[in-house]
Formats: C-alpha cells, structure tokens, sequence
C-alpha cells in the first residue's frame, strides 16, 4: 500500500494493514453468501418462525461447544491442521445444503458455523500478535470497511445465484472463495506452527474465572454480545419479515446487502467519531439503533416503512462497527490470546443462543416484528454498559 493511501485509510504505520483486511474481508463475503438463502431454506423446510428460532438455537449451542472445544484442538493440531479442518467442515456444509432437507440443514449449519469460526479464529489471533494494541482501533475500521464490502456483495449475490443457477451455486462460490482465503494465508505465511506460534493453548474452561476477574474483558465481551445478537436478528428475521411481507427472496437479498452496505463507512464513522472518545460513541449508536428498532416495531404493519427503519437501525450499528473489537483487543493480555480470544468468540454463538431461546417464546405470543423490539433492549443494554468504557480508550 502507498504511503499516501495508508495515510488516507488511517493506518499508516500499520504493517499488514491491508493485506489482513482484505483477507478478512473475502473470508466474510464467503460466509455472507449464504447468509439469507439459510433462513429462508430453514423456513421452507421447518414451517414458521418459530421453528427457525429453535433451530438456530440448537446450531448455537453446538457452535458454542466447538468454541470452547478450540483452544485444546489448536494445541494439539497447530495452526495450519486448524485452518485446514475449518475449510474441510465448510466443504463439507457446501455438498449438505443443496440436498434441502430438515436432517442435512442441521448438519450442515452446524459444519458451516464451526468451520467459520476456526478459520476467522486463527485468522483473528495471527492479526492480534501483528497488529500492536495502540493502533488497532485504527486498524479496526478499515478492517470493518472490508467486512462491509463482504457483506454488502454476499447475501444478494447468494439468493441471486440460487434463484438462477439452483441451491448449490452459492454454497459452492462459498467453498471456494474460503479455500483461496486459506491459500493465501498459508502461501503468505501469516498461518504456521512456528515454534512459539502455539504455545499457552489448553482448556479455556479454567481461563473462565481469569476472565470474569477482568472488568474491561467482560464489558468488552458484553457489547460484543449485545452488538452480535442485534445482527443475528437482523440477517436471521429481517429476510423473512419480507418475504413474509410480499417481497421477493432477491428484494430481500437485497435489503441485507444494503444494510451491511453502511459498514463499509466504518473509517468515516470513525474520523468523525474520534473527538467523542470511545466511550460517548458507542452510547450514541447503541441508543440510537435502539430507537430505530423501537420506531420499526411500532410501523411495522407498513412494510415500506419497516425496511426503511430496519435500514435505519442497521446505519446506525454500522456507526458501531467502527470500534468493533477494540475493547477487547485493548483489555487482553499477549500471554493469554488464545484462550481469552476462545472465551470471548463466544459472543458470536451466545449472540444467536440468547436471542433465539427469547424468541422461541415471544414468537409464541406476539407478530414477528416483535423480535426487533426485543433486539432494541438488547442495544440500550449495550449502552448502559458503554458507561464502563475506560475515559482513556
């Protein structure tokens, strides 16, 4: 990268900047792509919502095990065996999705999120040791920028494909924009078990008390987890609030390649955020997002008006994005990455585990719109813990 452009992108001084962002960015648009042809192929073969909700509950819980299952596999396989059986479950969930029924779409969700969640874990530790902590919150956003490009193309792109080529085509492009991500991560030399690279590793279940001993570890984990559960419902329930609502699978491609679209201003969200300090910037989105959602809920019986203020919400968690795992990265200790970082992706599985056992429950009684209700007390929690931010960060 030019000195000028890194200069522009705000992440001048940062070796790798780049390279690591746009590795995580095709790594995401892989996943992204099936990310709207899941739910609605789950609310095909399942029946209603709240079916989908116990589903991916149940893929939750599961995923929740292999996060904590991670750290002793990596200790014993290494990095690059990791990396590799990560790709191998992503191939695997490519040939079980196509085949649409109720048994492969649970196996196959569960292969795609554990598979993921090894490949971008190994991925997330190799940019923690590169990356030095004093600059990360700069490198965050033009990471989260690249994010957005992923998720922008990913979940239109994906129902597009499906609708014209069949099922398998996304879950295919899926399979091989993640092993060129691998290949490139292994040709570069970013993944390897160099001596040292693996050392610390074992079971994350006794770094628990370590964890919760830390304040910052724990509100950095609590707006990870209240962040992440706001997108899981969006990409889970905003898809099928359409469809539900007449609008075709490709509008609703198109409604979350829109809203993932707003990511991609992350390094805008945060030149313009940084007078606020870390702190006063994420009370304002969180509470902002919530509102939005508030408003949604309350208008939803106008579909028009629904996705725009679902679009809304989604703009203003964008504006979140731009400090993403910051938090985090400034709390954890070098010796303990691979652990704490276990730990702490939990929030991703915890993000979809929390929501959907309150949903299993509140789709009982109330419409559909009413989980974005929901998701919007989820974000004034954000808030509230926000208050415990450092003044310093």
């Amino acid at each position: 990268m030019s000195a000028r452009l890194a200069r522009l992108l705000n992440v001048h001084g940062i070796p790798h900047a780049f390279a690591f962002s746009l590795l995580q960015g095709s790594l995401i648009f892989s996943l992204a792509l099936p990310v709207t042809v899941m739910p609605l192929l789950a609310l095909k073969l399942l029946g209603d919502d709240q079916r989908v909700s116990l589903f991916y509950l149940e893929v939750g819980v599961a995923g929740m095990i292999g996060a904590l299952a991670f750290p002793k596999m990596l200790e014993r396989a290494g990095r690059v065996r990791m990396l590799l059986a990560g790709l191998a479950c992503v191939a695997a969930s490519a040939v079980l999705f196509p085949l649409a029924t109720a048994p492969s779409l649970y196996a196959a969700t569960v292969l795609y999120t554990f598979g993921f969640f090894v490949v971008d874990l190994v991925i997330n530790i190799v940019v923690m040791e590169r990356i030095a902590r004093q600059t990360f919150v700069r490198f965050e956003a033009l990471r989260m920028a690249f994010l957005g490009v992923g998720f922008a193309c990913g979940p239109w792109l994906g129902v597009v494909l499906a609708d014209r080529l069949g099922l398998a085509a996304p879950f295919a492009l899926m399979a091989a924009v993640t092993a060129a991500t691998c290949l490139y991560c292994l040709t570069r030399g970013f993944v390897n078990d160099a001596r040292g690279s693996i050392r610390g590793h074992g079971n994350p279940l006794r770094f628990i008390p370590r964890f919760v001993a830390q304040p910052r570890l724990l509100v950095a984990y609590a707006l990870a987890l209240t962040r992440s559960a706001w997108w899981n419902t969006f990409f889970i329930y905003a898809p099928i609030y359409c469809v539900a609502h007449g609008y075709t699978d490709e509008d609703a491609g198109v409604v979350v390649s829109l809203a993932a679209l707003f990511v991609i201003l992350a390094p805008l969200w945060g030149r313009l955020g940084a007078p606020l300090g870390m702190r006063r910037h994420l009370i304002l989105g969180y509470v902002a997002t919530g509102l939005a959602a508030f408003v949604m809920t309350a208008l939803a019986r106008a579909p028009s008006a629904g996705v725009v203020l679902i679009l809304l919400a989604c703009l203003c968690a964008g504006w979140l994005d731009a400090v993403g795992n910051a938090p985090f990265v400034r709390a954890i200790r070098p010796h303990e990455r691979a652990e704490m970082t276990s730990l702490y992706t939990t929030y991703r599985d915890a993000g979809r585990i929390l929501p959907q056992g309150v949903f299993a429950l509140v789709l009982l009684v109330f419409p559909l719109e009413a989980v974005f209700a929901c998701a919007g007390v989820g974000m004034l929690v954000g808030a509230w813990y926000s208050r415990h931010i450092p003044r310093r960060y």
